[in-house]
């Protein structure tokens, strides 16, 4: 079983001196028969307490609050991690009862969250082509890796050309983006043939593969399938989820799962530095480093409550 030691580096730096950072984090691996964390450390500016508590989706999350004056915040995570391949078992039932089986998601209070559609202008195109796919023709699996194939082959990936608030009709317009982008659309079509769906955040960490997205923070798709349950399936590289994917967090979108976001009292200009470095068994390493500006839309007064600021500091996956 593979096993990957992870440097996830989150660093933001301010023209002049802010306070009152509150935080939320979401850097904690799941843990379960196909992840072990063997063991993980936070180092954040001012060592501040770190409370943790459970989502509504099984996540682990922290917060914590800085609130002494600073230029820079630095929130380090190191984690050991050790990974197993799933494997996918035959399915005893034929492509009919799989899709009659998926009918019964809509009344699962486990599922249902994963069917909801996100409306956009474009949806009527997207479901004219996803009919034209005739996926019902296949086995649930099957359908799946026809969607995910779909998005690969019709999406081009380009780092940059996307924010974390690019809208979907941007994305289907576009028709490119990054990893987050592919998995949304992927979502969008898999919801609406009836599979239950749900965005990942995580870690892809290739060793010769050389995967898209490799050595930074990636996302992907898991979808619910009759007797093989959450099978994971990477529409920026078009294969189904290895043990070379880690997982952090999962949710219906990248706002569930967003690995750092906070607010704070002060300047709105600062700048973001996100590195990820992956190490291997054999001692080969692979580091991604990006940095960003967020210029000044306004000046937030020193001294206005941060929890009523609508400043957000998020990280863009790569």
């Amino acid at each position: 079983m593979p096993r990957f030691i992870l440097e996830h580096l989150t660093k933001y730096t301010y023209p002049s001196p802010v306070k009152n950072s509150a935080n939320k984090i979401m850097l904690f691996p799941i843990a379960d028969e196909y992840q072990e964390l063997v063991k993980q450390k936070l180092i954040i500016t001012g060592n501040p307490l770190i409370e943790t508590y459970r989502d509504y989706y099984g996540n682990e999350v922290g917060s914590f609050t800085y609130t002494q004056p600073h230029l820079q915040l630095s929130i380090e995570s190191k984690i050991e991690v050790v990974t197993k391949k799933q494997e996918l078992p035959k399915s005893t039932l034929s492509a009919e009862e799989q899709w009659e089986t998926l009918k019964k998601a809509y009344h699962n209070s486990l599922l249902i969250d994963y069917l909801k559609q996100e409306e956009f202008d474009k949806l009527k195109e997207v479901e004219d082509i996803v009919k034209g796919l005739h996926l019902n023709d296949y086995d649930t699996l099957k359908a799946v890796e026809e969607l995910n194939k779909y998005v690969y082959s019709n999406f081009k990936y380009i780092k940059g050309i996307t924010e974390v608030d690019t809208t979907l009709d941007e994305v289907w317009k576009l028709k490119a983006g990054v990893c987050q982008d592919f998995a949304h659309i992927l979502l969008v079509t898999l919801r609406m043939t009836g599979i239950p769906a749900r965005y990942v955040s995580g870690y892809v960490c290739p060793i010769s593969e050389g995967y898209r997205g490799e050595g930074a923070t990636h996302a992907w798709v898991e979808a619910y399938l009759p007797e093989l349950g959450w099978v994971g399936f990477d529409p920026t590289n078009n294969c189904i989820v290895s043990d070379l994917h880690i997982r952090l967090a999962v949710g219906r979108s990248f706002r569930d799962c967003s690995p750092v976001r906070g607010t704070y009292v002060g300047t709105s200009n600062h700048e973001l530095e996100v590195k990820v470095n992956v190490s291997y068994q054999d001692g080969h390493s692979f580091e991604e480093s990006n940095t960003s500006i967020v210029h000044p839309v306004k000046e937030i007064p020193v001294g206005e409550n941060s929890y009523r600021t609508y400043m957000q500091m998020i990280q863009q996956q790569q």
